[in-house]
């Protein structure tokens, strides 16, 4: 599906339950535009040596912060000298986000949130982990502006801002052939975390509500995503994630009638949880949907022996 646009997939393996990002390669005018790098490991450095050999590489896309996509960004960057565009939102939460003076909060936001001592030492051990992957940080040359087109393959791409999964992610929309490579916005199968990560956007669920908006009015026939296969219809996908979430609020409305810890929400919700790093991503929507519920009036919450209590 994707060739007859000019892009090459490259899927990279993840060491995580959601195990490849897909990333792209497309050749442009002065050279070849890479969308999104993977995390910075060996198998991601010798799969790009692996793709790039005899390739002069000119820009670097970078769709949002995540390590993901962003983690190998500067590694490649420094072996092309390529061109690295990025949204300035997620470019500041790219350079910030592994730094000590956030990693340090984590454990005090951790405990707000009612997590057992033990298991919120492992979920910051787990996020330093990270910080290798993400190194070295890229230099940004270009911040994509919305409604900012780009040639990528065969066609002229709109940039769209599409907050919610991070709070600076872009979407590349083509009219003409009713494309979109979605990014982390909108996947098939499965939906996009939405996390609250103790900074930034206050209320990403309803971000990434209206970000769903945005894109539906656009019906758009073919999508193109980080994970997993490109598939039809992004309007259909788009009912479907929606509803998912309505009836993750109502299970998270009902979960708080009689007050209840984040953590205590968290097991209610995600009953399945099996490793820290999927902790990580649980606690950040739990968060996520409390606040958006919270936000919009339909529960309240107050600090209890020092933690967040919500309750109806």
């Amino acid at each position: 599906m994707i060739d007859k646009h000019g892009l090459q997939l490259v899927r990279l393996d993840l060491p995580f339950r959601l195990n490849h990002v897909n990333c792209f390669l497309a050749e442009g005018k002065d050279g070849w535009i890479v969308i999104d790098t993977g995390l910075h490991n060996e198998n991601t450095v010798k799969r790009w040596e692996e793709e790039l050999q005899g390739k002069k590489v000119s820009d670097i896309f970078i769709t949002h912060y995540h390590p993901d996509h962003f983690g190998y960004a500067g590694g490649l960057q420094e072996k092309t000298g390529a061109r690295l565009s990025m949204s300035k939102i997620d470019s500041d939460l790219g350079l910030n986000a592994w730094e000590n003076e956030f990693i340090d909060n984590l454990a005090e936001n951790y405990k707000l949130s009612g997590i057992p001592e033990n298991f919120a030492n492992q979920m910051v051990a787990d996020t330093r982990t990270f910080v290798p992957r993400v190194n070295p940080y890229p230099n940004i040359d270009h911040y994509f502006e919305e409604g900012e087109h780009v040639q990528i393959g065969k066609y002229q791409y709109e940039v769209l801002f599409t907050p919610g999964h991070s709070d600076g992610l872009i979407v590349f929309y083509n009219k003409e052939k009713s494309v979109l490579l979605s990014t982390d916005h909108i996947l098939p199968k499965i939906t996009p975390n939405i996390s609250y990560w103790f900074h930034g956007n206050p209320d990403p669920l309803a971000t990434f509500f209206d970000s769903l908006e945005k894109i539906r009015k656009l019906n758009v026939e073919i999508v193109i995503p980080s994970h997993r296969d490109p598939f039809i219809g992004a309007n259909k996908r788009i009912d479907e994630i929606r509803k998912h979430h309505d009836e993750r609020l109502e299970i998270t409305l009902d979960s708080i009638r009689d007050g209840r810890t984040v953590y205590e929400v968290f097991q209610v919700l995600f009953p399945k949880i099996k490793t820290i790093h999927e902790l990580r991503f649980a606690i950040g929507e739990t968060i996520a949907h409390l606040e958006y519920l919270r936000l919009k009036g339909e529960c309240k919450r107050e600090v209890e022996n020092g933690e967040y209590i919500y309750f109806l």
